[in-house]
């Protein structure tokens, strides 16, 4: 089905990597922020091991994609980008990382979360997808129910002046296998692939991943009637 309109005001995002967001729902920010909703990205890696050039050490690059990042949420709108500072490449969906985005939940209180996908697709297409991603996605599953719900999980955060919060819906993205909303995005293009393109270490030399993300976001599109649109599963948690 196509997006429903909601009375909703905040949203939060949840990937391991800087970038994540931008190739997976970039365009749907971008509507949000337009609309003025309060969204907050929440990355759980340093994004230290994301590069091929051998000049470059894994502190340089935890530097530069931190930046690289805060000049795409910039791009967006956003009210904050969050760095958990996990290892990258190295994620797991520990009690630690559940507690960590459980809190980040309880202090910006979103209507909507949207995640990674916690499965491994196996298509076929060359991808077989980053074990970090799975992580990222398990654990922010994880936190929404019950962690930042359920006032006896982690009392810790009771104690840091963080009360429970239960988020009204989860949309996890990446891939139309399993999708049951798309979100019409044809408006918010141009501001979505300049948002992907401040992450230049993510772009291979001569690359137009601008280009690329139209034609992905067109492809979901052809199939429920827009120019462009991005495909979400949807969990209503009422």
């Amino acid at each position: 089905m196509a997006e429903e309109q909601q009375s909703y005001s905040r949203g939060m995002v949840v990937v391991a990597h800087a970038d994540d967001a931008e190739w997976g729902c970039a365009g749907t920010v971008a509507k949000w922020c337009a609309q003025g909703w309060e969204v907050v990205y929440l990355l759980c890696t340093d994004g230290s091991k994301g590069s091929s050039d051998p000049e470059v050490t894994s502190g340089q690059l935890v530097e530069i994609r931190k930046q690289e990042q805060l000049d795409a949420g910039e791009v967006l709108g956003l009210r904050q980008v969050v760095f958990l500072g996990y290892e990258d490449s190295m994620l797991e969906p520990t009690l630690e990382l559940r507690r960590d985005i459980a809190r980040e939940i309880r202090r910006y209180r979103p209507d909507v979360l949207i995640c990674m996908s916690p499965q491994r697709s196996l298509n076929g297409d060359g991808y077989m997808g980053h074990p970090d991603h799975f992580a990222a996605g398990e654990a922010a599953l994880s936190a929404v129910f019950p962690a930042a719900r359920d006032r006896l999980t982690f009392p810790e955060l009771l104690e840091e002046g963080l009360e429970p919060h239960h988020v009204r819906e989860v949309w996890i993205m990446y891939g139309d296998e399993g999708a049951d909303m798309y979100v019409d995005v044809t408006e918010h293009m141009d501001t979505a692939v300049k948002a992907l393109e401040q992450h230049k270490t993510q772009v291979t030399e001569g690359e137009d991943a601008g280009n690329g993300m139209r034609q992905w976001r067109s492809s979901t599109g052809k199939k429920v009637g827009f120019q462009y649109a991005e495909a979400f599963k949807v969990i209503r948690l009422g």
